[in-house]
């Protein structure tokens, strides 16, 4: 088996493979790889989005090779998924890796067929299932559920982002393990953190795409209900028109500088969603020191202990009762505030994560 390289022995070969680079995969691939490069010779294969910042290279280390898929779609289409899947095994005998990890559903499917995990030590990390999407009908999310089943019985590893998605690969195979994502915390330490005592009238804001799995008719329902708060939706997607309300400003796609400076003047991180993988958003609140209040779902509650680090909500009662109760003061939010910070100091940096990463590269990978 592999042992780590001394300074003078080529590096090995990595190729990532990411369809969704936007939002929170966007981030994550960043922190992961602008890492790992001093390891591996790195190359990302990714797929534009709307949300992928207009100078997303310049995020990346200048030794990360970036090659762009041009075939890759969020939805299925049969040409443009067989054309992916041509692309990919070109790109794989263009870079020869000696390790492959694939990122997202819709990657995760074309990568672990086009190519052969018995030839190349492979990884996929899925970053939320899509069989877990609630805007599908149950019949849709079983054939979902079924393709990864299938793909799973390829030669390759599944390193979930959460505990909890690792908990749903168990259900697709044993051949899975998990790491938690992971922040940059460096790009905050510059930010003063805005302060919340409490007992007053507060800023509320949330961050990402504006879709279904972002439950944005929840949101709205909230802000509704306390006219008073000022509601910040940071992102922008198919769903705005389902944000109604009159105390909630929409920014639209901002770069991350101007994100973190709207989310540090909010006092409060308020995450609707329906389904997750593990946000990084909610990470990014944390280290903040927001309060945040999430939903009951995967990669969430993987996180958020109700009352001792951030606070969970199932219905919109009990996102309206949390409300009320910090409007009066009756949370220790100090407390709340320096848990969640230093859990995340301790257990979701992106330097914890990448040398997670390394060591399982580097016990799987052969001469």
């Amino acid at each position: 088996m592999k042992v780590l390289m001394s300074s003078t022995e080529k590096r090995p070969k990595i190729l990532y493979i990411v369809e969704s680079m936007g939002g929170g995969v966007f981030s994550y691939i960043v922190a992961l790889t602008n890492q790992i490069c001093n390891k591996f010779e790195v190359t990302v294969a990714y797929a534009l989005r709307s949300q992928t910042p207009k100078d997303f290279a310049t995020y990346f280390d200048k030794r990360i090779k970036l090659i762009e898929v041009k075939n890759f779609t969020r939805s299925i289409s049969i040409k443009q998924d067989t054309k992916a899947f041509f692309e990919i095994k070109e790109i794989y005998k263009q870079v020869q890796p000696d390790i492959v990890h694939i990122h997202s559903s819709k990657a995760g499917v074309i990568g672990r067929w086009a190519i052969n995990g018995k030839k190349v030590k492979m990884f996929y990390t899925p970053h939320g299932y899509a069989f877990l999407k609630k805007d599908d009908s149950v019949f849709k999310r079983h054939i979902y559920k079924y393709i990864e089943w299938i793909s799973a019985r390829r030669t390759c590893m599944t390193i979930a982002c959460s505990k909890g998605e690792y908990e749903a690969t168990l259900d697709l195979t044993k051949n899975a393990t998990y790491i938690n994502n992971g922040i940059n915390i460096s790009e905050f330490d510059k930010l003063e953190y805005n302060k919340f005592s409490g007992k007053n009238i507060f800023d509320i804001c949330t961050v990402g795409r504006i879709c279904y799995q972002k439950n944005p008719k929840l949101f709205n329902k909230i802000a509704e209900q306390f006219p008073n708060i000022n509601f910040t939706w940071i992102g922008d997607g198919e769903m705005r028109d389902k944000l109604t309300s009159p105390n909630i400003k929409i920014t639209g796609w901002v770069d991350r500088k101007r994100a973190f400076s709207i989310m540090n003047k909010s006092n409060v991180f308020l995450l609707t969603s329906l389904w997750e993988g593990l946000p990084i958003s909610l990470l990014e609140a944390m280290y903040l020191q927001k309060i945040c209040i999430v939903s009951n779902v995967i990669g969430n509650r993987d996180v958020i202990r109700h009352c001792d680090n951030g606070l969970v909500a199932q219905t919109l009662m009990d996102y309206s009762v949390i409300i009320n109760r910090l409007i009066n003061g009756e949370y220790n939010l100090q407390s709340i505030k320096t848990k969640s910070h230093l859990d995340i100091i301790d257990n979701y940096t992106s330097l914890i994560m990448a040398d997670k990463y390394h060591k399982l590269y580097n016990k799987f990978y052969v001469i």
